[in-house]
């Protein structure tokens, strides 16, 4: 009897996890609805990477990472889910293109430093805003490469174009993300 219980709870954690990989890499393509290009960059304004800092900080590393590839390989397929309802593996040859590589990379930082969530043991607040800051910036790492190789711009016109203007909007996603992660992390430890 104790076993089939046990196989039940592992089963329904086996759900859980499916279920929120998927939930977060909807998110995240919700998070593409809102874009607002810039006349000076060839980069938009997207809610995207706030999700995916979210996926790392709420489900972990491996989680997080799963639900943006996910996303990532449903947009690389086709679906109309990067900015500006775009889809194609094209949009990874762009200049935006580094960037939606930087989300996995943010899943995976933010991830790999919070932690998985324990209903036990919450991480402490320091480490979910040095998660949360971290998962940001390694956003930008990519996206600035890959936006200096495409468009051979200087290093300050690549600063201006690809992370200056985003920088006010990032910090206000980094502070939502700090803000609401242990809260949400609670709920999911107990789903995990």
């Amino acid at each position: 009897m104790m076993q089939k219980n046990a196989s039940l709870s592992a089963g329904r954690k086996t759900i859980s996890g499916i279920t929120l990989i998927a939930l977060f890499a909807a998110l995240t393509a919700a998070g593409a609805l809102i874009s607002i290009p810039l006349p000076f960059s060839p980069i938009p304004v997207v809610l995207q990477n706030l999700f995916t800092i979210l996926a790392g900080l709420v489900l972990g590393p491996i989680g997080g990472s799963l639900a943006v590839a996910l996303y990532l390989l449903a947009g690389a397929l086709g679906a109309p889910v990067f900015a500006g309802a775009s889809g194609g593996f094209a949009r990874f040859l762009g200049p935006t293109g580094g960037y939606l590589l930087g989300y996995l990379l943010s899943a995976l930082i933010a991830g790999l430093i919070a932690g998985r969530p324990r209903a036990a043991k919450p991480a402490p607040v320091w480490k979910i805003i040095l998660a949360t800051v971290l998962g940001l910036i390694s956003v930008y790492i990519p996206g600035i490469l890959r936006l200096k190789q495409l468009m051979d711009l200087s290093w300050s016109a690549v600063f201006i174009a690809g992370v200056l203007p985003f920088l006010a909007g990032d910090a206000v996603k980094g502070i939502v993300a700090a803000a609401i992660a242990p809260r949400l992390r609670r709920i999911i430890a107990e789903l995990l």
